[in-house]
């Protein structure tokens, strides 16, 4: 049994004699299951002990750099600075770079300024390129430990992954529609901000084969880039729409709703069923307004708890386990978020008389 507290210490903790806890310690006879259990309890007990005395006074900075829509941002911060004072183990400090566009060299630069600095942790939403895997690699051999959030960075040797199970969310997306639309025949709009966003891509694969395998007769455009932004989004989604005359749905995967429907309004689309992804202002406005059918969500508070456990757990400063769980996709509708407003607020369903 491995330890590195004195004996008498252990029996301290566990209640026991040393003669006792020597016999447990060194495998000798004569000792009951049940006194072994008490042993093993007190050594994980003074481990626990020992873990939140290393802490006491500690301060810890972490580093988030996200490269996300402004409404997107504005939740990782948020949730970030909610669970905060939950974490009673150390005093941690997040230092946040959030921009809705970042070019691969302002992304590499400023992990090389986090690097040269230091950080007790750094989290990146960032996309999936050769010249930011590089640069994980050099913060992961400086010793500093990296989380990626919702999307990841692949082969690298970052610490966890946390967010959502965008493969999950991306049959999950395909299963709605295709409850909806049943056996008919139709095109799908399918959009993401970024082709380099790994999560995104997890989402839109498994999307379109599990739609395939629901409903072949569906037909599906898919549309990559404008970032969430709304002019860049409308730009672009107008270069592929303009010879569509009938829509059937749309699964939108990495945001810029409110353009995308005026856009559609502009051409006189309307999709019989709108799935989204996050549970953003603007997605909350438009589900109750019953612009969007659907929001496939996840707890951002889980996510961050997760990613600050993970990171302390790095530290030696918890027991933490050593694998993160992957966010399970809530699928949100006009009925099921919270609001302020009773039924009068909500608006109309679609083609409903006011």
């Amino acid at each position: 049994m491995t330890h590195r507290f004195p004996i008498k210490e252990i029996a301290r903790q566990a209640g026991l004699g040393t003669a006792t806890v020597d016999r447990v310690l060194n495998n000798r006879g004569n000792v009951s299951l049940q006194t072994q259990l008490r042993v093993s309890a007190a050594i994980e007990e003074l481990q626990a002990q020992e873990a939140q005395l290393a802490a006491r006074g500690r301060r810890l900075f972490f580093d988030f750099v996200v490269e996300a829509p402004t409404r997107f941002s504005h939740e990782v911060k948020a949730a970030a600075e909610a669970v905060l004072p939950q974490i009673g183990t150390a005093v941690c400090r997040p230092r946040f770079l959030l921009q809705e566009i970042m070019d691969e060299g302002e992304v590499v630069e400023a992990l090389k300024r986090v690097t040269r600095r230091g950080s007790h942790g750094v989290c990146l939403k960032l996309r999936d390129t050769a010249r930011i895997r590089d640069a994980v690699a050099m913060m992961t051999a400086a010793k500093i430990p990296v989380i990626t959030l919702v999307t990841d960075i692949g082969d690298t040797d970052r610490l966890a992954y946390v967010g959502l199970d965008n493969a999950g969310a991306g049959r999950t997306a395909a299963y709605l529609i295709a409850r909806t639309l049943g056996d008919m025949k139709g095109t799908i709009l399918a959009t993401r901000s970024h082709e380099r966003f790994l999560g995104e891509e997890e989402r839109e694969k498994a999307f379109v084969k599990a739609l395939a395998d629901q409903n072949p007769n569906l037909q599906i455009i898919a549309v990559q880039g404008g970032s969430g932004v709304d002019f860049e989004t409308s730009r672009l989604l107008e270069q592929s729409i303009d010879d569509v005359h009938e829509l059937s749905a749309v699964y939108s995967m990495g945001g810029g709703n409110h353009s995308i429907l005026r856009t559609l309004d502009h051409y006189g689309l309307s999709a019989k069923i709108f799935v989204a992804h996050d549970l953003d202002r603007d997605n909350r406005e438009l589900l109750l307004q019953r612009r969007i059918d659907y929001v496939l969500h996840h707890d951002l508070k889980m996510d961050m708890r997760n990613l600050f456990n993970r990171f302390l757990a790095w530290h030696g400063l918890t027991n933490g386990a050593e694998n993160t769980p992957i966010s399970t996709v809530q699928v949100m509708t006009p009925e099921n978020i919270p609001t302020t407003g009773g039924p009068s607020q909500r608006a109309p369903f679609r083609g409903q008389e006011t």
